[in-house]
């Protein structure tokens, strides 16, 4: 039995379940069927050719299968204004969610052995520890594990005069800048604020993408530092190994048969088992605001959306692996090195919106994306 049309949000492209009532991805209030009406164009699917960074809207004349067209909606045109804002308020949301999660874990478990307030404070003190050594140490972590080598102007004068016109576009202080040695092209940011803040680029970046493109890349990170992503990044990683962590001395303890109220018992295994779960599907949420944010912010930078959506489909279609790259950095760069999300896939544990959503976002802030997608 042939399986019902997926519903094409109108505003980000995102297809969603045939019955689904409000957009998976950015939350929009879907129509009750996908008409393509007025103004929509269609796509053919051969246009996602074998990856080459050199010609973006070559096709492969030869593929075996014949192409399928596709209607996409005409894309409601929005400001980056209004995608900022939007972004902002929906992941400001999200981590008040994350401390309510990690104040309930901390309620729960002090109640059940008699005295809920201490239990709030205990968890608010991991959290703390937890953050103080976060705040000062975590941006050099990060780094050391990527393999990024701090280089001066010297190096890759290209480089540097881009990070300084998005420096002077953006208000912000002179970054650090970071290279890895990796074929595979990607960018990320990370500090803990705009006056302790380092960008990092892959030399597969610096090799691959022209300088409109690299622009963009850059524009996008800077963004992540203005818009303090940087921060809220190191807040919901702060949050989710705290409830975890609690989460997990919570449970030991039952196995060594601590006792206690028989139901705040059942509640705080509950909690325990459920919390760390859903904070990190609040992480990943988090990270893909943030994700959409940057790339509005990219554009009000450079006024040319079309660098940063070319840089994303190249990087997209790169087939080069970032051997550097782990569970606990993928979600700093600009498009996930380890796994790669497609419009129909599940998103709740994506660090990254759909790079086709992103595109597509792009495309209603006046990108032209009809020879991308």
């Amino acid at each position: 039995m042939a399986k019902a049309p997926r519903v094409v949000c109108p505003v980000c492209g995102y297809e969603n379940r045939p019955r689904a009532i409000q957009c998976n991805l950015c939350k929009e209030i879907l129509p009750k069927a996908p008409d393509a009406g007025a103004g929509a164009f269609t796509v053919s699917t051969a246009a996602y050719p074998t990856p080459k960074v050199d010609a973006l809207s070559a096709v492969d004349q030869s593929a075996p299968s014949a192409p399928k067209e596709i209607h996409i909606p005409p894309a409601m045109r929005v400001s980056f204004y209004q995608a900022q804002t939007d972004n902002i308020h929906n992941s400001t949301a999200m981590i008040a969610g994350m401390v309510t999660l990690l104040t309930a874990m901390g309620v729960v478990i002090g109640a059940t052995y008699g005295d809920a307030l201490t239990g709030a404070l205990g968890a608010f003190t991991v959290a703390g520890g937890m953050g103080t050594y976060t705040w000062f140490a975590g941006a050099g972590t990060i780094l050391s594990m990527s393999g990024a080598k701090q280089v001066s102007h010297d190096v890759h004068p290209q480089l540097f005069n881009i990070v300084e016109e998005m420096k002077i576009a953006s208000g912000l202080p002179m970054p650090k800048v970071y290279i890895i040695e990796s074929e595979a092209p990607n960018a990320f940011a990370t500090g803990r604020d705009p006056e302790h803040s380092a960008v990092a680029v892959t030399t597969g970046l610096l090799a691959k993408l022209n300088r409109d493109e690299l622009q963009g890349v850059i524009a996008h990170e800077m963004s992540h530092i203005r818009n303090y992503d940087i921060r809220f990044a190191m807040i919901a990683a702060i949050m989710v190994g705290s409830i975890a962590l609690i989460s997990d001395a919570f449970l030991r303890s039952r196995r060594s048969g601590r006792g206690g109220h028989p139901v705040m018992i059942v509640v705080a295994l509950l909690l325990a088992a459920l919390a760390p779960l859903s904070a990190t599907i609040l992480q990943m949420a988090i990270s893909r605001q943030r994700e959409f944010l940057a790339d509005a912010s990219a554009v009000e930078l450079t006024r040319n959306p079309d660098g940063l959506a070319s840089a994303l489909y190249k990087i997209t279609h790169d087939d080069k692996p970032l051997d550097t790259a782990n569970r606990a950095t993928q979600h700093l760069y600009i498009v996930n090195p380890l796994k790669s999300f497609s419009m129909k896939s599940s998103n709740l544990f994506s660090t990254h919106p759909p790079t086709e959503a992103r595109l597509r976002a792009l495309g209603q802030m006046g990108a032209d994306i009809s020879r991308l997608l």
